[in-house]
């Protein structure tokens, strides 16, 4: 897919998400991305693309950013927010280990370089950062339309981009060295058009959480950039003396703070002259 296509994808998943289907979308991804991010604490937060989701409304950080992926905006769609910044999501404008959450809601699968993207975002993100992923379901019924629709020509989905598996999506992180924490899949119901008839089958949401969990229309993933060679490092110990360091007296603010380490050898040192 190329830079041109993925744009007029975009386009069409702004459509789509105003239509009936859309909206029972962007209801449970918003009640989710909700609960997620307001458990996250950190300085900087970036969303990018599908600006018709707030997906940062509970985020508790001072700085947060809306990206759009399309070069030329044209007239925004009436429940879509004013983005703050526009760029192509393969080269984000942002220093390295510089964000402490990023969020692709329905990105990677109209990108034209998903991997890029995923590159890119584990860039930015500092140690420990995280990053959350919403994305349609291949192994639903709403896939299983968008398959049938390359015959029938009847699409429900947007006809453009490739929907990318769960399991598909964990293989990509887990190379980029991000640890996948939580996975949750929602909107069960079938691929129907209508309000009336999408809340005729309201009961498959609370059946499908308990009786087929992986089978619904959209998931998100959340995961954390894991560093390897990290850890944490604890007093160091004289080995003559076997004593733990003595630390500076917190009442002592005219003298210089003192690392760890530097104690460590005064007391080893003092060890060695008694």
């Amino acid at each position: 897919m190329d830079s041109a296509t993925s744009e007029k994808s975009i386009i069409a998943l702004d459509s789509w998400l105003q239509t009936p289907a859309g909206a029972y979308v962007r209801a449970w991804e918003q009640r989710l991305l909700d609960e997620l991010t307001a458990d996250i604490f950190g300085f900087n937060a970036l969303q990018i693309g599908t600006p018709q989701i707030d997906a940062l409304a509970a985020s508790r950080m001072p700085n947060k950013w809306l990206a759009d992926t399309r070069l030329q905006r044209g007239t925004p769609p009436a429940t879509a927010r004013s983005a703050t910044l526009s760029f192509d999501a393969s080269e984000l404008p942002f220093a390295s280990q510089s964000l402490d959450l990023v969020v692709l809601p329905h990105v990677l699968e109209f990108a034209a370089e998903p991997h890029q993207v995923l590159r890119e975002v584990e860039r930015v993100l500092i140690p420990e950062g995280q990053l959350i992923i919403c994305g349609f379901n291949p192994a639903s019924l709403w896939g299983l339309r968008k398959m049938t629709a390359r015959i029938t020509g009847a699409h429900y989905l947007p006809e453009a981009g490739e929907l990318i598996s769960m399991p598909r999506i964990k293989d990509w992180l887990k190379l980029l060295n991000m640890g996948v924490s939580h996975s949750h899949f929602g909107c069960y119901a079938p691929a129907c058009r209508t309000e009336p008839w999408l809340a005729r089958y309201a009961f498959m949401d609370r059946a499908g959480t308990r009786w087929w969990p992986y089978f619904g229309a959209v998931y998100v993933v959340q995961s954390i950039k894991r560093v390897k060679g990290m850890r944490l490092i604890g007093p160091a110990w004289s080995k003559k003396s076997g004593k733990a360091p003595v630390a500076v007296p917190a009442a002592n603010k005219h003298e210089e703070p003192v690392a760890r380490g530097t104690i460590s050898v005064l007391e080893s040192q003092k060890s060695s002259d008694g």
